[in-house]
């Protein structure tokens, strides 16, 4: 299979051709044909899976073909609502890169940054917006976006918008959007409020679902390693002194537990950037493309901020602190072993974290092995704290590691 076979025409296949694009993933193989027929469409898919293009691509050229047969709106006529900046920005780019011989006109808004340029882009008339809830809310209420002339909408990362307590905001906006439209749904997992939600949206629609719901990606290896939580950062700094591991994306549940951790490993000579819902965006973006070009070797993240994160080639995502959320897990290992790409998956746990990794393998179905006898393992830690990482161990993980009130509680976690 082709995007050749997809009834794409000339303009978007010649945009995938210059980007390097041969062949389809599952997603966009069995979701494109669907919504160019005008279908709603339920999808379900792991993170990395191609989710992005498989909605971007149809809705571009559903849109340009329409504006050859009607007159052209100073309305926009699709709306893509996704949880996080970094993630809209990441949408916004595709977006350019997928329409780029098309005649269709996108912007991108988001909070973190005045909203002028935004506005501006806004009143010189678009087809598409890609909006994060916030922000959206914010320039409806000043009437500067109207949501009236929409007839294609996504929702992109719903389970993420449940995670983040956005579904309330979701819902406002829904009711702004005209009863005829397109709605694609798509979703990373499925648990039942997210459900509920889709059927009440959607109509009589085309269900894609390449994978289980839940599941992680078979080819990432994973493992965990048992530690005090006083001695997580002193085993990081053993494990990376494993050269090859060459990026590593390491998760932390607090914003100050991010600041610290990049402080600790910079101190012990490893270039490390944090991100999370406190730093600027011109911060955040800095960090992202300096992960990016590599001149960082860690980043660390709290959830919302690294949900934008598509990084080629990542070969290790650390999970420092494992997530109250056993869905949230799949999102943050799927940052790595994109696009069929092998990768590590490593996992810390100190006493009080172990009911999160029993909800983690039961919802997930599988044992994540252990990997035992390591300098801070909680069994032997008074025993070995003040030894060198020995060969055995050294050469143990190369073979395990070679194969993002609910206000309240998102201010003090992201």
């Amino acid at each position: 299979m082709s995007f050749n076979n997809l009834q794409l025409i000339e303009p978007v296949l010649q945009a995938l051709s210059k980007e390097g694009y041969t062949t389809p993933t599952p997603i966009q193989e069995k979701s494109i044909p669907s919504i160019l027929q005008k279908r709603d469409l339920l999808g379900c898919a792991q993170t990395g899976t191609g989710k992005t293009a498989a909605f971007t691509i149809p809705v571009l050229q559903l849109i340009h073909e329409q504006k050859k047969t009607t007159q052209f709106l100073q309305q926009p006529q699709a709306l893509i609502l996704t949880p996080t900046r970094e993630l809209a920005i990441q949408i916004g780019e595709s977006i350019q890169a997928y329409g780029r011989f098309l005649n269709v006109k996108h912007t991108v808004i988001f909070g973190g940054l005045p909203q002028h340029s935004q506005v501006q882009a806004i009143r010189r008339g678009v087809d598409l917006i890609v909006a994060t809830p916030g922000r959206l809310l914010d320039l409806m209420q000043q009437k500067i976006v109207s949501l009236n002339h929409i007839q294609y909408f996504v929702l992109d990362e719903a389970d993420r918008m449940l995670d983040m307590g956005f579904i309330h905001d979701v819902k406002r906006i829904i009711v702004h959007l005209p009863t005829k439209r397109q709605t694609l749904f798509f979703s990373a997992t499925m648990p039942p409020a997210i459900s509920k939600l889709a059927s009440v949206l959607l109509k009589d629609p085309v269900k894609v679902e390449v994978t289980p719901a839940s599941s992680v990606v078979e080819i990432i290896e994973q493992s965990v390693y048992f530690a005090e939580k006083k001695n997580k950062q002193s085993l990081l700094i053993h494990l990376l002194q494993d050269k090859s591991i060459e990026t590593v994306l390491v998760f932390t549940q607090m914003k100050h537990a991010a600041d610290k951790l990049a402080y600790k490993l910079n101190t012990a000579g490893i270039r490390t950037e944090a991100i999370h819902g406190d730093k600027s965006q011109h911060s955040r973006q800095r960090a992202l493309e300096n992960f990016k070009s590599r001149k960082t070797r860690v980043l660390v993240a709290t959830d919302i901020a690294a949900r934008g994160i598509d990084i080629e080639e990542l070969t290790h995502v650390i999970n420092f602190d494992l997530p109250n959320v056993p869905e949230t897990y799949v999102h943050r290992i799927g940052r790595t072993g994109r696009a069929g790409a092998g990768g590590i998956a490593i996992s810390f746990c100190d006493q009080g974290e172990k009911p999160l990794l029993n909800d983690i393998q039961k919802l997930n179905q599988r044992t994540i092995p252990v990997v035992s006898g390591h300098p801070f393992d909680m069994g032997s830690v008074h025993s070995n704290i003040n030894k060198a990482p020995s060969a055995s161990h050294v050469n143990s993980f190369k073979n395990v590691g070679t194969g993002r009130d609910r206000k309240l509680f998102r201010q003090k976690t992201y």
